[in-house]
């Protein structure tokens, strides 16, 4: 296989996650065309794993920690490792070995651009993004949220552990009506359906239901909040991996309207 960086022939596919064979990625509209451009400033790196034909089965997308989920300085963040492992589309090419080499490569670059260690997430229980895979491939856990764990691999004896930006509150409801809180950064496409599902679902009430946007790509907004992507109903938060269906949101509206 080879590794490459991203290029222009490749940047649609890369913004739908390499899923471009998907309605529901279609569905969750140009968000993160627009967060991978305004990130490339502030130091975005993507590289690709392409198989011996060219094609391409796995993305691995890194960043300065200063711009991600987690506390820390002088690091960079894994915000995603991605190797294609549905039926659909390009098919399979999980357990190649895809993963592996995407994660060597970044970490190669992030220490030439002079980091001092990586930072991943993943969960503890054994879905997408596990934690587990990351322990193999020599990360330590540093902390954890829930279900979500940071883990890190240090290169310099210097580095210091990052944490998880916690949450610092949550939306208050409004008297009279029913407050859907949607959060969006934009930075994967799962979440930015949600956000597009959950305004759809609110366009089809009458006023008694609101929508507040809170767009966390902005940093101050993020460190106010302590949530990047998250959906509300009043205060109630809605689970969202996996994406809940446009009916299921629409049906939680309904019934938390019928209790105004």
């Amino acid at each position: 296989m080879d590794i490459v960086d991203l290029t222009p022939e490749h940047e649609t596919l890369y913004h739908m996650c390499l899923e471009d064979w998907s309605d529901e990625i279609r569905e969750a509209g140009d968000h993160k065309k627009v967060w991978c451009q305004k990130m490339k400033e502030k130091g975005l790196r993507v590289k690709l794993a392409l198989d011996d034909d060219g094609q391409v089965g796995g993305m691995i997308q890194y960043l300065p920690i200063e711009h991600s989920f987690a506390e820390g300085r002088h690091l960079h963040y894994v915000a995603c490792t991605w190797v294609h492992g549905h039926k659909q589309g390009r098919g399979n090419f999980q357990k190649r070995g895809m993963g592996k080499a995407l994660l060597r490569a970044a970490e190669e670059d992030a220490e030439e651009l002079g980091s001092k260690g990586m930072v991943a997430w993943g969960l503890w229980i054994p879905v997408w993004m596990k934690a587990s895979w990351y322990r193999r491939q020599g990360y330590r856990k540093t902390d954890r949220d829930g279900i979500k764990v940071l883990l890190w691999k240090p290169f310099t004896e210097d580095a210091v552990a990052p944490k998880w930006i916690r949450g610092r509150k949550k939306p208050e409801p409004t008297p009279g009506k029913v407050t859907v809180t949607a959060f969006i950064n934009g930075w994967c496409p799962a979440q930015n359906l949600v956000f597009e599902r959950a305004k759809r679902a609110v366009a089809s009430f009458d006023d008694r239901v609101i929508l507040r946007e809170v767009n966390t790509f902005d940093r101050q907004v993020l460190l106010e909040w302590g949530i990047a992507d998250a959906l509300f109903i009043d205060s109630k938060e809605v689970a969202t991996g996996p994406p809940p269906t446009y009916d299921r949101i629409h049906k939680l509206i309904a019934k938390r309207l019928r209790k105004l």
